[in-house]
């Protein structure tokens, strides 16, 4: 999608919040992963259950699309509720900013990767799919819910992705920002193997 034709398929008022966009944080599941949860277990001898790990599927568009984000200056987060090792190995390998595992709720994860970054809420993006992100959506300067996101979500967003979850939607989201921002040429052979 060139910048001619995103300014003609995105509303003025999303191009402009994304043009102010410095901090981009994200829900995982159901964002960067499809939602899914996959946890192997095995039965003990005594026929407890113990879970042995858990895994998660991420998407190569959103890995080359967070890894540009830190190239171009644009910092980047995770906020979740759930513990994950898998999720902490995959920030760590794409040089995410800020990783907040865990969160019983987001709001103050929210506040501190705010303080840390430097920025202010209309320079925060954030992206979620369901109704623990609707605090963070609303006070974003971009709220941003996936295409297969809640309903509830969708109403106080600003932009919904064309793509789902786990599914490309966090390097659509990028890439609506550095095109806003007019980078996105400049990106792309930082993006070059």
């Amino acid at each position: 999608m060139t910048d001619l034709s995103l300014a003609l398929s995105v509303s003025p008022d999303v191009l402009s919040r994304a043009r102010k966009i410095k901090l981009f944080l994200m829900d995982v599941d159901g964002t960067i992963t499809d939602g899914s949860v996959c946890l192997v277990s095995a039965l003990s001898a005594n026929d407890a259950v113990q879970v042995l790990s858990e895994m998660k599927m991420f998407n190569a568009q959103d890995g080359q699309g967070l890894s540009l984000a830190h190239t171009m200056g644009i910092q980047t987060g995770f906020i979740t509720g759930r513990k994950s090792p898998a999720v902490a190995q995959r920030a760590k390998e794409l040089k995410v900013s800020f990783v907040c595992l865990g969160q019983a709720t987001k709001t103050q994860a929210f506040e501190d990767c705010m303080t840390r970054a430097g920025v202010t809420e209309e320079e925060v993006a954030y992206m979620g799919d369901d109704l623990p992100d609707i605090p963070l959506a609303q006070r974003a300067g971009l709220g941003v819910c996936v295409s297969d996101g809640v309903p509830e979500l969708k109403a106080v967003c600003q932009y919904v992705t064309k793509r789902g979850g786990g599914r490309g939607s966090a390097r659509e989201v990028i890439e609506l920002i550095l095109k806003a921002q007019g980078r996105w040429e400049e990106a792309i052979p930082r993006a070059l193997a």
